[in-house]
């Protein structure tokens, strides 16, 4: 793969996310089952992974389900030009979300409505892609625990986010022109996946076409391909039952699990995706539609990637 060294003005990693839910104690109640810490403060749920002290979300309670935001994470020496760049383009800047606990970002909107924020805050996206060792059991010893002494699964960080779209192309120009993310892989114009080009995983951010916006899903990374079966049991023991996996992705390539939520978008329990290094000149593949969910696993759930998220009027 071709690297280089050119200077690039784009944002690093996604900081964190907000949503709105009908109920803070489902939302708790879930995310906690899922592996996340979640704490409540000034009416709002505050979503960080174990041992990490980083809010990857903001949840407040509301009428309906709603995203709220994405804000992104840009390098301070970056942070003017940044904004040079999406007010060159002629895109109006925006007040702060209400309610929102970030202070010292720009806020715009996407061409559907999405609401973008860009903030100077530390890269939490990894250097390098983390090396996964299969270890088999020696002759004479067992290689699985028994179900009872299972550990609970955590996801160690936010890995990315799908977010519906109307226009596919669209969205991917305005991403780049923006926010200088880069094209990772597309499937015909149903879903695209563009990276942060400071070194992320395959996808920081994830299209899929659709009449609604907001999230469709946002995904966790775990440590082996264990721990996405173990997660999807440990979410069907607590109740939730509606998911997609245990299978692999062509895009990407992790291995995946995907639960249901209570309003109908998804969290993924992701293993081992694909990761783009800081200035690598990745080609992007243009993929038939066959390609563009998933290499192994069982059939896609008819509503998968229905939207019921819906703009205001």
């Amino acid at each position: 793969m071709v690297t280089h060294n050119r200077p690039e003005v784009a944002v690093h990693s996604i900081d964190h996310f907000s949503q709105i839910v009908p109920d803070l104690g489902v939302a708790r109640d879930f995310y906690s089952e899922f592996g996340l810490d979640v704490s409540e403060e000034d009416g709002r749920l505050r979503l960080r992974t174990q041992g990490d002290n980083h809010p990857w979300g903001y949840i407040y309670e509301g009428k309906r389900k709603k995203t709220n935001y994405i804000c992104y994470g840009v390098f301070e020496r970056d942070i003017e030009a940044l904004k040079n760049k999406v007010t060159g383009a002629g895109i109006t800047l925006k007040d702060p979300p209400a309610q929102c606990p970030v202070q010292n970002a720009f806020w715009f909107c996407d061409p559907d409505g999405n609401t973008v924020g860009v903030r100077v805050a530390e890269k939490v996206t990894p250097n390098a892609k983390a090396r996964h060792v299969y270890k088999s059991a020696p002759e004479g010893q067992c290689g699985a625990l028994n179900r009872r002494n299972a550990p609970k699964v955590r996801p160690s960080r936010l890995s990315h986010i799908l977010i519906f779209v109307s226009d596919v192309e669209r969205s991917i120009e305005f991403y780049h022109q923006t926010l200088g993310l880069r094209l990772s892989d597309v499937a015909e114009d149903a879903v695209a996946f563009m990276h942060a080009p400071h070194g992320a995983d395959h996808h920081t951010l994830a299209f899929a076409k659709s009449d609604g916006i907001g999230i469709h899903h946002t995904s966790w990374d775990v440590s082996s391909i264990d721990e996405v079966g173990l997660g999807a049991m440990q979410m069907k023991n607590a109740g939730w039952q509606e998911g997609w996996g245990v299978g692999r992705h062509v895009l990407g390539s992790n291995y995946f699990y995907y639960v249901r939520d209570p309003w109908k978008s998804y969290c993924e329990y992701s293993f081992d995706i694909d990761y783009i290094p800081a200035g690598s000149d990745w080609k992007a593949g243009h993929h038939h539609g066959e390609d563009s969910l998933y290499l192994w696993g069982e059939d896609v759930p008819a509503e998968f990637v229905k939207c019921y998220e819906f703009r205001e009027e």
